[in-house]
């Protein structure tokens, strides 16, 4: 078949090679959620005919029917961390059948100015489920750093891809930059693992010596699936009749409750459960005092999300000390929805001084 025949034929077919795109980042998206990887990003694309002539041109005679072109669907899988690279690609070879004479590892390149191509090139074959018309055709899929994914489209888009076509200057500093991007690949890696090894501490280190723990975003994760606070928390949803959301998917949750700590002066595990257990009643009263006044802020979830005790708990901190501000808490929060800050923090303030002004002054 001739390069126009080709480019022909492949025109009529491309809805279905847009189908096989789709079924395939549907696919792979799905195998790296079951494998529990936190990917940041999975994308295809189909060539386009006008590329496909292109390619044809530049190599004449090589291409002679469309199975005969290996990426005319392609996809690409970018992970946080190199170190994820390989795990993605472990699980391409358990679930794929892998061309192996068109597929290579680039990890395993080390010249100094390659780090843009330090990833996982496979070539797999489509299984018959995804697109019947298609079944066994080839496709592309590159697996890369986030950090490796810009330098190869930085790299490519200055048009250096060919080191021999680059002025020695500009090749040199190429290099240090390559290594400078490598370098910064660890880093990521080595604060990833550093965050785990703290996390697993977490439980071990509170229990011992709670004051020499530091309130953030990790040890407000533990802490939210612990007594006090989960305790507390449940006692909260009990008296409004509601669930209590404990898979809440809101990963920033932790650090704004570890912000609203800090900002009334709690900044250690354990001045944090030293208050909750003298302020447990009075949290509780509050609380359940003044959630029904503001359900068009909590309703539309369903229920009272992990931490709403140390929310309470915060608010009545803010209304109690002249230095600190109620509409501040809101902010750190992030509220949006139904009425104006100035409402939340009205409310706030007036139902804090029926349960609490009241019963202090009396």
């Amino acid at each position: 078949m001739d390069n126009e025949a080709l480019v022909q034929a492949y025109r009529e077919a491309l809805p279905d090679y847009e189908r096989l795109r789709d079924a395939v980042v549907a696919h792979v998206t799905d195998l790296l959620k079951a494998a529990g990887l936190n990917i940041h990003h999975v994308t295809g694309r189909v060539k386009r005919p006008a590329s496909l002539a292109d390619k044809l041109r530049r190599k004449p005679g090589r291409y002679h029917t469309l199975d005969d072109v290996t990426d005319l669907v392609g996809v690409r899988v970018i992970t946080y961390f190199a170190n994820d690279v390989n795990v993605v690609a472990r699980l391409m070879e358990e679930h794929h059948i892998v061309d192996w004479d068109n597929s290579i590892d680039k990890s395993k390149m080390h010249d100094p100015d390659r780090f843009g191509y330090l990833g996982v090139h496979y070539v797999l074959r489509a299984e018959p489920d995804l697109v019947p018309q298609l079944a066994g055709t080839r496709y592309e899929v590159q697996i890369r750093s986030i950090l490796q994914h810009a330098w190869a489209e930085i790299e490519h888009d200055l048009g250096y891809k060919n080191p021999e076509a680059v002025p020695s200057e500009v090749r040199r500093r190429f290099y240090r930059l390559a290594g400078l991007l490598e370098m910064a690949d660890e880093e990521f890696m080595a604060l990833h693992s550093l965050g785990h090894d703290y996390a697993a501490t977490l439980p071990a280190r509170i229990a011992e010596d709670p004051e020499s723990v530091f309130i953030d975003a990790h040890s407000m994760t533990y802490l939210l699936g612990a007594a006090p606070i989960r305790d507390l928390d449940g006692q909260l949803a009990a008296a409004l009749h509601v669930p209590l959301l404990v898979n809440w998917p809101d990963r920033e949750r932790p650090q704004r409750l570890a912000s609203l700590l800090h900002y009334v002066g709690v900044h250690s595990v354990g001045l944090l459960l030293k208050e909750l257990g003298r302020h447990a009643a009075e949290v509780e009263r509050f609380g359940a005092a003044l959630m029904p006044h503001l359900r068009q802020v909590w309703k539309p979830s369903g229920g009272l999300r992990p931490g709403i005790s140390v929310v309470q708990y915060v608010l009545l901190r803010a209304c109690a000390n002249p230095s600190l501000d109620p509409d501040e808490v809101v902010h750190l929060l992030d509220l949006s929805g139904p009425g104006s800050a100035e409402d939340l923090v009205r409310t706030v303030r007036e139902v804090y001084g029926r349960e609490v002004g009241d019963r202090a002054a009396g």
